[in-house]
């Protein structure tokens, strides 16, 4: 018996040794992938959006106790000299191709592409181009995103390249950053046009740190034809926001054609309410509250921004995408196919601590139950509809229970089912003449630039 014991710890050793090699083998690296000066967003562009760990910033706010105020840029020299698209030009390689650890925080469980979560790297590089222009003295925050167009699909698994610059400004306090997704093009040459897969703008505001009020920035000069085009296409965009805020519905009563379409749809709906009537309400028509989703969640530190106690604005684009994808999904039964942000504004910071409230409401389809006019023709295939989905943000403080809006934001998908909404109330009209008004815009535009709708992200 003694001798069995003695040779236990003997086997138990060699079972040991035997299995060190296998464990050393198959232990997890940060990066499966060979280092690059450019990889992932994660070293880089995470880098440049956080510069100092959340429980440094929170031990210091509270050591603090009358709170650390910024610095005013009013006490800082400041640097506003005209600055060139190129002095602002910013590029990363998201190794997808190269990294599949990485991949995993972009792939989806069908094995397309997260756009959700390439939004968010494309606000942080906004960021990151929009302080290369004004410098680090100023608060610089996204005020808009003017538009997200899906131009080609990506058919495979690939390195991709973000890009961007500061397009338009003119020494007041806002710009236009254009960016770009492409795939990574071999070291040392450029990107092709045929290669370029989505392309955006974001609205930048640069604000006192201090007292948040907007701050003039340095304006933007052009030396290129290429460049001047740019900038005039950016002085354009700047312009017809301006007057399309003006008609904004909260500013102006619908126009007669508008009055004439509600009136129109308040008596569909109700004879499809009064049963001593024949009509009867199609089968692919829907109430629009009926299509309406919501999320709750709690804003965590992950999420920062560099100013550390505020939400960036990358992970509401992220999370109002996603829910907005999941309710075009739930009322079409199938996987739609994105085809693009419509203009959305980002109106009141969202602090971390913070919960978050998100809807989604399908507000208008290219099959609607009343036409009026040739806007609304059908622009999908047949037995397909492109639909509006618009996703309204608010948030409540924990501690007093105020809520504020955060933004509102406005998706375009294309579903493979004919579906009809139908509105109810007053501000369920409104919104289905705002989200109209989009899709007649969105169409035009479309058109012009030639973008194709397959895509194989989600």
């Amino acid at each position: 018996m003694a001798k069995l014991s003695s040779s236990v710890p003997r086997l138990a050793l060699s079972v040991r040794g035997a299995l060190r090699p296998i464990q050393r083998n198959h232990a997890r690296c940060f990066s499966a992938a060979t280092r690059y000066r450019t990889d992932g967003v994660y070293r880089e562009l995470t880098a440049m959006r956080t510069r100092t760990p959340f429980i440094e910033a929170f031990r210091k706010q509270q050591e603090d106790a009358n709170g650390s105020k910024p610095v005013s840029t009013e006490k800082v020299e400041r640097d506003r000299s005209p600055k060139t698209m190129s002095d602002s030009f910013h590029r990363v390689i998201l190794p997808l191709a190269r990294d599949p650890w990485l991949l995993d925080s972009y792939i989806t469980s069908s094995g397309h592409i997260r756009l959700g979560t390439i939004f968010m790297d494309l606000d942080a590089l906004a960021g990151v181009v929009a302080y290369k222009h004004t410098g680090p003295s100023v608060m610089t925050v996204t005020a808009a995103v003017d538009r997200i167009t899906l131009r080609r699909p990506l058919s495979q698994i690939c390195d991709l390249e973000l890009s961007g610059k500061v397009t338009f400004a003119t020494g007041r306090s806002s710009m236009e950053v254009s960016l770009q997704v492409a795939k990574a093009p071999e070291e040392g040459k450029p990107v092709e046009d045929s290669d370029i897969l989505m392309t955006c703008a974001f609205t930048m505001v640069s604000l006192d740190p201090a007292t948040r009020k907007p701050v003039s920035i340095s304006p933007l000069i052009t030396r290129t034809p290429e460049e001047k085009k740019l900038f005039q296409e950016g002085e354009a965009n700047y312009n017809l926001k301006k007057a399309e805020s003006k008609k904004a519905l909260r500013k102006q009563a619908p126009n007669d054609e508008e009055s004439d379409l509600i009136h129109t749809l308040w008596l569909k709906q109700t004879d499809y309410h009064d049963p001593n009537t024949s009509a009867r309400k199609p089968d692919n028509a829907l109430w629009m509250g009926s299509t309406q989703i919501q999320s709750v969640m709690i804003m965590q530190p992950q999420y920062r921004n560099r100013h550390n106690f505020m939400i960036f604005g990358g992970f509401l684009l992220k999370s109002t995408f996603e829910l907005a994808f999941t309710c075009a999904s739930a009322i079409s039964h199938s996987r739609p196919t994105f085809i693009a942000l419509d203009p959305s504004t980002f109106e009141n910071p969202v602090p971390v601590g913070s919960v978050l409230y998100l809807t989604a409401t399908v507000a208008y389809t290219d099959s609607p139950i009343v036409s009026s006019g040739d806007g609304d023709a059908k622009v999908s295939p047949e037995g397909s509809t492109r639909i509006q989905v618009r996703v309204d943000s608010k948030i409540r403080d924990v501690a007093h229970g105020e809520t504020k809006p955060t933004g509102q934001f406005n998706y375009t998908f294309e579903v493979k089912k004919d579906i009809k909404i139908i509105p109810e109330s007053y501000d369920q009209f409104m919104m289905y003449l705002d989200a109209r008004r989009r899709s007649h815009r969105a169409n035009a535009s479309l058109a012009g630039s030639g973008s194709k709708i397959e895509s194989v992200m989600e």
